[in-house]
């Protein structure tokens, strides 16, 4: 077999291994329902406050990069687990935002978080919850 063949083959078989890491590790963070639906109401909150950090030039330049890393995932059309396989389909997308936006709540500082979020202190507390920052202010 050629050395091309190998190295296809090699590189196949290394992403299928790494596919199947993730699935294990979405499968034993898989979040319940009801963070789910609250992370759904939130998404407009969401989205506005991760516009108006990325637009904020005094936060370091990783909060931005994270921010549109995060957005060109969501925008790639096809997922880490496929969304016709129930529950995990769509809840690696909600488990990928939770992390980006917990590791950007923290580069960010929750002071930055808390001037920038646009919703009520309600949603500001659920997103605390959400993101695991509940001891860092929220």
């Amino acid at each position: 077999m050629a050395w091309w063949w190998q190295t296809l083959i090699g590189a196949g078989v290394a992403l299928l291994v790494v596919w199947l890491a993730l699935l294990i590790a979405l499968l034993v963070a898989r979040p319940d329902r009801a963070n789910l639906k609250e992370a759904l109401r939130l998404l407009p909150d969401l989205l506005r406050l991760l516009r108006r950090l990325a637009a904020d030039q005094q936060l370091p330049r990783g909060v931005r990069i994270r921010i549109g890393a995060l957005l060109a995932y969501l925008a790639f059309p096809f997922d880490l687990i496929p969304d016709f396989i129930p529950v995990l389909g769509y809840a690696d997308d909600a488990i990928i935002v939770t992390a980006v936006l917990r590791s950007t709540v923290r580069r960010a500082g929750v002071d930055a978080v808390r001037r920038h979020w646009p919703g009520t202190d309600e949603g500001f507390a659920a997103l605390s919850r959400l993101t695991g920052l509940t001891g860092l202010g929220g």
